[in-house]
């Protein structure tokens, strides 16, 4: 590091990182070239990712997590540790006073997501849950919309996303639900934050059908949820991991990630599982993390979940990654999102704000149990085949009243 990057990261946060698998490389480009951040620190059962990480960033390794929480030149910690074991990993750092960005889903399940919350109220120590997806700047500028009231109310939500999820490369409890595995976990909490939080958080019913229709991988890989919010706002799920249809088609094969695909490739992880079985794609699956092989790709712009469309008394808006297209009956309006790569910019600014300006995230840990408890009401519903009652819910500071 020159002198010149070492003046600029005299106030960086320091970051420690818990778990060197996929989703650290994906937050990995926005951590190295955001100067107000310096990973000093991380965790991993690999030694080999260990060494790599130590090297790259002359930095400080751990095989406990305990050790990494009593780092003093940690200030927060990044938890992107399996889903089952976040809730030990979460209560660790808590417990020794650091602040958190945790990967969602905060918890498994309920009981977990509880414990994390009441950790963090002892704590000096506050919590971010995400990245997800209600962090994208176009979401941001759609609850701006929903704020200001300038087409009335929202009334729907419409979302919906097919994607390849149940055929990427999984180690076996990413395919085990009561583990957090499926799509009702990882890509749900996606959905359901961006809906929470354009419809003002307080979801009051939820119901659902999901599908589980490949018994070679067999967890929940598709869902219809229908959510209904205490304001009177109604949104509609849809997501699909079974590997067909891609609607990043519609954005010019511009991925979840903002990084454009070659329509040539279409099928192509389906065809990989062909080749290889068992610890083989367990193989596969270490190649994504940090210390392989894999490289970061660049980005061409703004991340995503899919389809995204919002109705308001005077104006439908349809949302893209890089435009909100506002339909106002007797005009069309196209407004462009900005920034136009943003990445995860947004989540690192709300770290930032948390840190250093002591002001907390609207996803917080109490957020990110409600989210949780939608997708726990969409997988009880689809099993049930009953409405399913939301009883921990959260509002979203400055929402306009509805009717």
């Amino acid at each position: 590091m020159t002198s010149d990057e070492q003046d600029k990261r005299v106030d960086a946060v320091g970051i420690g990182v818990i778990g060197l698998g996929r989703a650290f490389m994906l937050m990995l480009p926005d951590f190295e070239r955001d100067p107000r951040f310096n990973l000093v620190a991380a965790c991993d059962i690999r030694a080999d990712a260990r060494e790599s990480f130590s090297s790259r960033y002359d930095a400080a390794v751990y095989s406990e997590v305990e050790k990494l929480a009593a780092d003093p030149s940690v200030e927060a910690v990044y938890i992107a540790s399996p889903h089952q074991l976040h809730e030990e990993h979460a209560i660790a750092v808590l417990n020794a006073g650091k602040h958190i960005l945790i990967e969602k889903p905060i918890a498994v399940d309920l009981a977990s997501s509880r414990a994390i919350i009441e950790a963090a109220a002892r704590s000096k120590g506050k919590v971010i849950v995400g990245p997800s997806h209600s962090f994208d700047p176009q979401i941001e500028a759609c609850l701006r919309i929903v704020k200001s009231e300038e087409f009335g109310s929202l009334r729907m939500i419409r979302t919906s996303y097919y994607t390849d999820f149940m055929y990427r490369p999984r180690r076996l409890e990413e395919l085990r639900t009561e583990d957090g595995g499926g799509v009702l976990f990882s890509q749900a909490a996606h959905q359901v934050d961006v809906v929470r939080l354009l419809a003002g958080g307080r979801t009051k019913q939820v119901f659902a059908h999901t599908g589980d229709w490949d018994k070679q991988r067999s967890s929940e890989g598709a869902y219809m949820a229908l959510l209904k919010f205490e304001n009177g706002i109604s949104a509609n799920l849809f997501y699909s991991g079974y590997a067909h249809f891609d609607t990043d088609e519609e954005f010019n094969w511009m991925s979840e990630l903002g990084i454009k695909k070659d329509p040539a490739q279409y099928g192509a992880a389906r065809k990989l599982l062909k080749t290889v079985d068992g610890k083989a794609e367990e193989i596969l699956k270490n190649r994504r993390a940090f210390g392989s092989v894999a490289k970061s790709l660049k980005a061409s712009g703004n991340e995503h979940f899919g389809e995204l469309t919002l109705t308001f008394d005077h104006a439908d808006i349809r949302v893209t990654p890089q435009a909100l297209e506002i339909y106002g009956g007797d005009y069309i309006r196209t407004e462009r999102v900005l920034p136009v790569i943003a990445g995860r910019r947004n989540v690192l600014n709300a770290l930032w704000a948390l840190v250093r300006e002591n002001a907390p995230a609207v996803q917080d840990e109490r957020w990110g149990h409600a989210t949780l408890e939608v997708c726990h009401g969409i997988l009880n519903s689809g099993r049930s085949g009953e409405v399913q009652i939301m009883r921990e819910q959260v509002p979203v500071s400055g929402y306009p009243k509805t009717i």
